[in-house]
């Protein structure tokens, strides 16, 4: 593996019965047993969780972003504070991602060019530019373990010549970020992009196979597409992509697709999905999604997930409705722990299946329950 010694990548076994690949990522701050999901802590914190109760979710990996830590504290306040981890009180890797889904969704009237993306903040409207090196360099700040290059993010469906303009200067701004990164402490994730255009994607993931990034992200999916549309695009995708380098989905949340991902040679993912619709009053289940604000769940005493040992699953399904009924802000505290560890043993689960060589069987297990996929 390209970089540091501080990080590798060990791949243990990949099941018989297709891609999924069971694999070890070290980095300075731990080890991360792989197929792995990392919780989302954008603005340095998982929304409700103290960094105790994320561990006990089983997460080993925590996901925080360039773009929001640059517009507010400022990543100098950061560094001055002797870095991420300390800042947070994480002590575990983190992967920051470079902002270039953001560009795309959140700033206000961003303006793409060669040279940067110069973008108004959504916080208070001033204007911020961010080139590769300016990726790079509030990363580097960060001290993350894992930083990702600049991007350049388009909705879809798209026009095709849009499509591969962005996927062209991603590739030129990953050369960028290539060329001015400077910490040996830090793996740098390269991020294949090319919308739903199967070619695109191949050439892409080719020419930064070339660059030797210490990992390969597939960004810009999960948004329009159909799941089918994104299964294609991974299959022919991830065939591109280096073997012994870790292979990152980006913001792709959905349990079955996170499964389908992975049965296609996916090693790690993040999403807000599990905080952000516990917050909501949803929880995972291996039944499919519990919706507690329904009247059914009034007088409902059992467990979410029979099994499941999160602190959310010693109260009945009855209680938690309660929380979300009253305002009380434990509702959303408890859903958030369920859903985060809903994650961490589905993947615990699938890395199991893998060393057994059973990963397909227990992906169409899992399905039928939640309801063939629906």
């Amino acid at each position: 593996m390209a970089g540091s010694q501080a990080f590798s990548f060990q791949r243990l076994h990949t099941d018989a019965g297709c891609a999924a690949r069971r694999a070890v990522f070290s980095t300075p701050h731990g080890r991360v047993q792989m197929p792995a999901f990392m919780p989302v802590a954008t603005q340095a914190s998982v929304k409700g969780l103290e960094v105790e109760q994320i561990r006990a979710t089983g997460a080993e990996m925590l996901l925080g972003n360039t773009y929001h830590l640059t517009l507010r504290p400022g990543e100098e306040v950061i560094a001055d504070l002797g870095g991420l981890h300390r800042f947070m009180g994480w002590d575990g890797p983190i992967l920051t991602d470079s902002g270039g889904f953001q560009l795309f969704s959140l700033a206000h009237r961003t303006v793409i060019s060669e040279e940067q993306a110069v973008f108004r903040s959504h916080i208070d409207g001033r204007e911020v530019a961010i080139s590769p090196e300016r990726a790079v360099a509030i990363q580097e700040a960060l001290g993350s373990d894992v930083a990702m290059v600049l991007d350049h993010v388009v909705g879809l469906p798209n026009e095709a010549p849009v499509v591969r303009d962005a996927m062209q200067r991603t590739v030129r701004w990953a050369r960028r970020c290539r060329q001015t990164a400077t910490r040996t402490d830090q793996a740098l994730f390269a991020i294949v992009q090319g919308g739903v255009d199967r070619e695109l994607r191949r050439q892409c993931a080719a020419e930064l196979g070339e660059m030797s990034f210490a990992g390969y992200a597939v960004g810009g999916l999960s948004v329009g597409e159909e799941p089918a549309e994104m299964y294609r695009v991974l299959e022919a995708t991830v065939p591109e992509l280096p073997v012994d380098r870790p292979r990152y989905l980006m913001g792709v949340g959905r349990p079955q697709d996170l499964l389908e991902a992975i049965a296609r040679g996916i090693d790690l993912f993040d999403c807000v999905m599990p905080t952000r619709n516990g917050r909501n009053a949803m929880a995972f289940s291996d039944q499919g999604p519990i919706r507690l604000r329904n009247l059914q769940y009034l007088r409902d005493d059992r467990p979410l997930q029979d099994g499941c040992p999160c602190a959310a699953c010693r109260r009945s399904r009855a209680y938690i409705r309660h929380l979300f009924m009253a305002g009380e802000m434990l509702g959303p505290v408890l859903l958030t722990i369920h859903n985060l560890t809903y994650y961490q043993r589905l993947l615990a689960d699938a890395r199991n299946a893998i060393e057994a060589d059973q990963f397909e069987e227990y992906r169409q297990r899992k399905v039928d329950g939640w309801g063939g996929g629906r």
